[in-house]
């Protein structure tokens, strides 16, 4: 297939699920240029029908399977909770569509795995939408970082939570959904801590357990052979300040709330002012990760270096070896 619209150079995405991820990059893709969202997916066909009158979007489908065979779409968008990105992503990949799966990728590592050698096989596109990683400022501190502007990185702090309660029969208290803190909010801090520091040599960890057997607070120790440690939290109980910190022997960056999609952030350096560092982008919110997602598939190229595919897997591994540890398991690992 091709990879975007002949005529104008447009990516032409199919969006899976209409909740509300889906709604907000639907969103983001229609107010940028080069992008149209030309069809969605639900299992009720209402829901899909809502969602493209909402949206505008010309074609409505009330299952999957009708998504993955539009000629028209250039590569499937996977909003769909965690425990529905393995069939979803396989499905589109089967049917010869790149894919775009929301994060966390899947519900472990072993689906991962499975998607990322169909992709392979297929020679199709695949790529985690951990936006964070397309954002202009968090490369930019990547790159500042990479320089050895804050010397050897020492530690990593990061933390996302919300306030709840979420009741028993809601999606983040089902272990059948990937319910709990860490999949939905935790994968935030775990990327970021490996996005710098690469996958952990040693994972400790310890949570607070709802009833239904998902986390609802948990607290992951991160360690390297180098000696750098990651100190990370989530949680569905409480609101965290949501900021992530990076100090090294010469300096630290301190991203404000929010730090997984930041307007900015804080280099301190001793003997020096503090330095607001900003980035000027056209885009904005989910457009990154569209953007890259577009120039990826223009260039031919089956993952992004934004967002490699190695390290969603290392990603995975880790959110593993922390559910291993609290003691938190989903029916698919069984």
């Amino acid at each position: 297939m091709t990879a975007v619209h002949d005529g104008d150079g447009t990516t032409r995405w199919g969006v899976l699920a209409t909740g509300g991820i889906a709604a907000t990059f639907t969103g983001d893709v229609q107010a940028m240029a080069g992008a149209e969202v030309v069809a969605v997916a639900s299992r009720s066909e209402p829901s899909a029908k809502a969602f493209a009158d909402r949206f505008g979007i010309p074609r409505a489908y009330g299952d999957w399977a009708g998504l993955v065979a539009d000629p028209d779409v250039d590569i499937v968008y996977v909003a769909t909770p965690h425990s529905a990105h393995r069939a979803a992503a396989g499905l589109a990949l089967e049917a010869g569509k790149p894919v775009l799966c929301e994060k966390a990728f899947t519900l472990n590592a072993r689906e991962a795995g499975e998607l990322v050698a169909l992709a392979g096989e297929r020679g199709l596109f695949l790529m985690e939408a951990m936006w964070m990683y397309c954002s202009p400022v968090v490369r930019r501190m990547t790159e500042l970082i990479a320089d050895g502007a804050i010397g050897e990185v020492r530690t990593v702090q990061a933390d996302f939570g919300l306030q709840g309660p979420f009741a028993p029969e809601h999606r983040l208290r089902d272990p059948a959904l990937g319910g709990g803190a860490l999949l939905d909010l935790g994968v935030y801090p775990v990327s970021f801590a490996q996005l710098i520091l690469g996958e952990p040599d040693r994972v400790q960890a310890d949570a607070l357990l709802s009833p239904e057997g998902v986390d609802l607070n948990t607290g992951m120790l991160l360690g390297w052979d180098s000696g750098a440690t990651a100190l990370l939290s989530c949680s569905v109980t409480a609101r965290t300040a949501s900021t992530a910190t990076v100090t090294g022997t010469a300096g630290r960056i301190e991203l404000p709330s929010g730090f997984f999609h930041p307007d900015a952030f804080v280099l301190h350096r001793e003997g020096r002012d503090p330095e607001r560092h900003t980035v000027e982008s056209p885009l904005t919110g989910m457009q990154h990760e569209a953007a890259e997602v577009s120039r990826c598939l223009r260039a031919g190229e089956k993952e992004s270096p934004l967002v490699p595919l190695a390290g969603s897997l290392a990603v995975m591994r880790t959110l593993d070896a922390v559910r291993e540890r609290v003691g938190v398991r989903y029916p698919v690992d069984n």
